[in-house]
């Protein structure tokens, strides 16, 4: 029996919890599916997952397994395609995964210009503003805000994402312009629960480091809706530029306290450590550095 049929029955059922639905995502039989990886564990001398009536969890062995088979299979797609493909450019599937605002402002467009350079990739776009297990769930590449210490990862940085302080010239109109950090305290301001600490606004100038605790009448775990918000007159917002370009470009959102920044966050592009990237990933990284520059939405 074919060790990569084994092993891609194997990582399917582990990652969707389910014989049924990894014959399902492989386009085999049930019981195909499951005798594969019954052979798989013969092969080993070791037993993989845990069968209940309900769901199938990973022991031990299958963890470890799980963890690198993913990169293993990938691997050997994209060197069967480099040889087969010759100079036909590249094929086969990208998993992406991205935050969601960035997702829907950003990612989803770059990926379409850099699908039109290479017309035989497929790309499967998840958002979730929860940081994707990536061998678990087979994610390729992921593009994340902010910085991350996990050592089975390496990041390539892409920009820096800057947040910005804004309200629309309705609000400005009623209710004043905030001249400090502090006066924040006095106004309407939208919180974004995706934030760190999202009531409490930091800020640095010249004169040192300030920290507000801000209040308002809406909480949402969306950088889009609070934009959204303060468009619409609500309060005020602090969010990601990427997050109010089009908003500040149409003058519908004015920046306030342009004379106190905010700490830069990283936008990287990570992938698995220890694996030989595919060129079809490095070529789709490369892209998204250059292109991202151009877009000027950082």
């Amino acid at each position: 029996m074919d060790i990569t049929e084994e092993l891609r029955a194997f990582v399917a059922t582990a990652q969707t919890g389910s014989f049924t639905a990894a014959a399902d995502q492989l386009g085999v039989s049930n019981r195909l599916t499951s005798k594969y990886v019954a052979e798989l564990e013969a092969r080993l001398g070791v037993r993989l997952l845990q069968r209940t009536t309900r769901r199938v969890g990973l022991t031990p062995a299958g963890e470890d397994l799980l963890a690198r088979a993913p990169a293993l299979l990938d691997d050997l797609q994209d060197l069967l395609a480099e040889v087969s493909e010759g100079s036909r450019g590249f094929s086969g599937v990208i998993r992406i995964s991205a935050p969601v605002t960035l997702g829907e402002i950003y990612v989803g467009g770059m990926l379409a210009r850099f699908a039109k350079a290479h017309p035989g990739l497929s790309f499967d776009l998840r958002l979730s503003d929860s940081f994707a297990d990536l061998a678990r769930e087979g994610i390729d590449v992921a593009f994340r805000i902010g910085r991350s210490d996990m050592l089975s990862l390496k990041a390539r940085r892409l920009g820096e994402s800057h947040a910005v302080v804004v309200a629309s010239p309705a609000y400005i109109a009623a209710h004043g312009t905030p001249a400090r950090p502090e006066d924040l305290a006095d106004h309407a301001c939208i919180v974004d629960t995706n934030r760190q600490n999202p009531r409490r606004w930091a800020f640095q100038s010249d004169g040192g480091a300030h920290v507000v605790t801000v209040q308002g009448r809406f909480h949402v775990n969306s950088a889009r809706a609070a934009a959204e918000l303060a468009a619409a007159g609500f309060g005020i917002a602090h969010a990601p530029r990427f997050a109010l370009f089009d908003a500040l470009a149409t003058g519908a959102l004015v920046p306030l306290l342009t004379a106190f920044d905010s700490a830069p966050s990283p936008v990287s592009a990570v992938y698995l450590e220890g694996r030989v990237l595919p060129r079809k990933l490095r070529a789709l990284i490369d892209f998204a550095a250059d292109d991202i520059r151009h877009a000027g939405i950082l």
